[in-house]
């Protein structure tokens, strides 16, 4: 951008409020009393402020315009940004909390006042971004490009950037003239806890052309054959240790280790199992972050994740519950590499679907995410294995 640029804020100050909690999803007043009741804390605004920060540095004279309260303004004072206030119209709904700013009402009247900034950043997830897409269809050719800062549970879109310091360099970066089209999905909540993973397309949104620096839409895995997720799954079984705690994220390739150890575990939760005498037994079914960091505090664990195709990330996409107390305590406080106590799976179909490009960790702590950097083993098959880059997301697009 050129001249004195201004740059909207909207946060959804519950997005991802149910990751953590392993609620998978935070849509619904219900879901976020109840992630609340289960010690959740809200993260879309810090997040938020990150974009900010990094914004401000590459770009100063950038003037941001925002919302009251913790829909923007919040996130924008605690990035030290100057800023402009303007107030939506019409009443607000209330929150858990007893304050405003966490239905889809509420977001698109936001975005609708903010319709005169040349970009607008965005804080939430899919849900998010599909309250945005219906106020900038209501505001027709008036609506200014939008970029989102990745906050939510469910980050399948691709209208995000890959971590909320990529936000910020593209916003500072951005040049009116060069936007692009990024495809907004969204998934059934309710059919998604029934382990029903079935993302639709909503709509596009107009963004920046930086396609480096985008998260790009997530690629669906139907295509794989049964036969090698279940020679993952044997791989991993066969370099199982007794004594040792192993967490499984979310994914087809983690429940077919579940499966080969003779246990029923989840398709959308983490699961704690160890290997038994004849086969495995089931810790913990389905835990939220709190009940995890007790499982494997003071316990040798090992965590087994899964690659999202397309996209690449491993931490920070629908395993909040692997929260950074939850991976400093398994890394042993820094004492064991993430080689010793990090199992990868993914096909070899899914490391092609990147393209040469890393492996992420967004795990909300940018400095924990920095030491899981370099290159880690990815179980690929039964007896077959790689060596793959992986990074921080904050560090993988630097302007």
């Amino acid at each position: 951008m050129t001249g004195a640029a201004v740059v909207g804020l909207v946060v959804n100050p519950v997005a991802g409020l149910g990751g953590a909690a392993g609620l998978n999803g935070s849509d619904g007043v219900e879901v976020q009393r109840a992630a609340l009741a289960r010690g959740a804390t809200p993260r879309a605004g810090e997040r938020a402020a990150r974009a900010v920060r990094t914004l401000m540095a590459r770009r100063p004279g950038t003037r941001v315009r925002t919302v009251p309260g913790r829909m923007g303004e919040d996130s924008v004072r605690a990035a030290g940004a100057p800023y402009d206030l303007v107030r939506p119209t019409g009443p607000s709904e209330a929150s858990p909390g007893g304050s405003a700013g966490t239905s889809a009402e509420d977001t698109r009247r936001a975005v609708a006042a903010l319709a005169g900034v040349d970009l607008l950043l965005f804080a939430g997830g899919d849900g998010t971004a599909r309250d945005v897409l219906d106020a900038v269809r209501a505001l027709g050719g008036q609506a200014p490009p939008v970029l989102g800062v990745p906050a939510g549970v469910k980050v399948y879109s691709g209208c995000f950037a890959i971590s909320p310091a990529a936000a910020g360099f593209v916003a500072a970066e951005f040049d009116p003239a060069r936007t692009a089209e990024a495809e907004v999905v969204d998934l059934d909540e309710d059919a998604y806890r029934r382990g029903l993973v079935s993302p639709r397309l909503y709509g596009s949104l107009r963004v920046p052309a930086a396609r480096a620096a985008l998260s790009g839409r997530k690629a669906g895995s139907s295509g794989v054959a049964p036969a090698t997720t279940e020679g993952v799954a044997r791989e991993v079984v066969a370099r199982m240790r007794p004594g040792v705690r192993y967490v499984l994220g979310p994914g087809a390739t983690t429940r077919a280790v579940g499966r080969a150890l003779g246990l029923a575990t989840t398709l959308l939760g983490v699961d704690v199992v160890e290997l038994a005498p004849a086969g495995g037994r089931l810790v913990a079914a389905d835990v939220a972050e709190a009940e995890l960091f007790g499982l494997v505090s003071g316990k040798e664990s090992m965590l087994v994740l899964s690659v999202i195709g397309g996209q690449g990330f491993v931490l920070g996409r629908g395993n909040q519950q692997v929260s950074p107390r939850v991976l400093d305590a398994v890394l042993d406080g820094g004492r064991s590499g993430p080689g010793e106590r990090l199992l990868v799976l993914a096909t070899q179909q899914k490391l092609a679907s990147l393209k040469g490009r890393p492996l992420l960790a967004d795990s909300g702590d940018e400095d924990l995410d920095k030491k899981l950097g370099g290159h880690v083993q990815v179980i690929t098959g039964y007896r077959e294995s790689t060596i793959y880059r992986i990074c921080a997301a904050s560090e993988e697009f630097n302007g």
